[in-house]
């Protein structure tokens, strides 16, 4: 990108925020459903750009964030057996379980390989060892899992099997939208999730709780065109679900990737980390593919898990409070010693405000 383009773009994001400071009316909580989204903004500064009354909340759209501490139990008990190998991919590595994380699992000699795609487990499991998929992820990473369960079932691997702990996204922002203690007026929608489930997905929940929603991808203007349609629609109240991302996202969705989905995999009731048990919002293994979930194979149950007391992940991905206003943010809590997951994903919105928090502050 050149000096000249550049100084466009930068005229452009400032465009734009003085568009949305143009069109504010009203005191508004808008929420980053995606935690690519809450990294973006705090990389590029964006809540400094905007009026003081809009105050943009992260929310659970780390699905390595929300999965609970009994999930990770389980890995790490699959971690320790003889001859078990561990396929996951890295974020999962130092979430903490309820008295170790897999890469202290790993540093104790256990078998754990990271992975950037969900076939190289099935590669592993061709070579004769006993692998475990940890099949962690939104309707985004499902797809890819799906297609690699059921190329292991084609082959007839018997060294193949897979832990699932998917999420599914939109059960789960009916319970959020629906909760006491969360106050939102428009939604930020998930790039990712909503170029597999489309923008259609949103509109019963836009229309049961009469909250805007509008689809962004992941540039600055991006985001700031998706907070310009929602003040627009607070401005005018109507609710109803907008997409800033056409070049990525349609209202139907890559409805080829969710039929992958729903041949492997069915929904089932789910615990989500801070949010609870959420009907509908999981997916398990479907009954001509049982014979590869890793639970039953190795006789492993899942059991509620210990959480450090200090960790508020939980608040933070419902939108109840902001990463800063938990006392262990910054000090008991580190990226070098996290106490929950949303100091270590990737999409964790404390790993974002930690990693990017003097351009937050400045």
């Amino acid at each position: 990108m050149s000096a000249d383009g550049d100084g466009r773009l930068v005229e452009q994001v400032h465009a734009l925020a003085d568009e949305i400071a143009a069109v504010s009316d009203r005191p508004a909580r808008l929420m980053e459903v995606c935690g690519t989204h809450s990294h973006a903004v705090a990389r590029y500064g964006l809540r400094q750009l905007l009026p003081e009354q809009l105050d943009l909340l992260s929310g659970p759209g780390c699905p390595v964030c929300v999965t609970p501490t009994g999930q990770v139990d389980a890995a790490i008990e699959l971690a320790r057996m003889p001859d078990v190998t561990i396929a996951t991919f890295g974020d999962m590595i130092r979430v903490p379980g309820s008295d170790s994380t897999l890469a202290e699992e790993r540093a104790r000699g256990a078998s754990i390989r990271i992975i950037f795609s969900p076939m190289e487990a099935v590669d592993l499991a061709k070579n004769g060892e006993q692998v475990v998929l940890l099949g962690v992820g939104f309707d985004t990473t499902a797809p890819g899992v799906a297609v690699a369960v059921a190329e292991a079932k084609r082959r007839d691997l018997k060294t193949f099997s897979i832990l699932c702990a998917h999420k599914l996204l939109i059960p789960a922002l009916d319970v959020l939208l629906d909760s006491p203690d969360v106050a939102v007026d428009g939604l930020i929608g998930p790039g990712h999730v909503s170029a597999i489930i489309g923008a259609d997905a949103y509109r019963p929940a836009v229309e049961r709780f009469h909250i805007p929603c509008v689809m962004a991808g992941f540039e600055p203007a991006d985001i700031l065109r998706a907070i310009l349609a929602l003040v627009t629609q607070l401005r005018d109240d109507v609710a109803e679900v907008g997409n800033e991302y056409r070049r990525v996202v349609t209202d139907e969705g890559n409805t080829r990737a969710v039929a992958a989905i729903y041949e492997v995999f069915e929904a089932c009731d789910s615990e989500w980390r801070g949010i609870g048990v959420i009907p509908g919002a999981g997916l398990r293994l479907r009954p001509e593919y049982a014979d590869l979930d890793a639970l039953t194979r190795y006789g492993v149950q899942l059991h509620e898990g210990r959480d450090d007391p200090r960790c508020r992940c939980g608040e933070v991905l419902r939108g109840a409070i902001r990463p800063e206003q938990c006392g262990a943010f910054g000090r008991a809590c580190v990226p070098e010693h996290p106490l929950g997951p949303c100091m270590v994903s990737s999409e964790g919105a404390c790993a974002a405000v930690y990693k990017y928090r003097l351009m937050d502050e400045s």
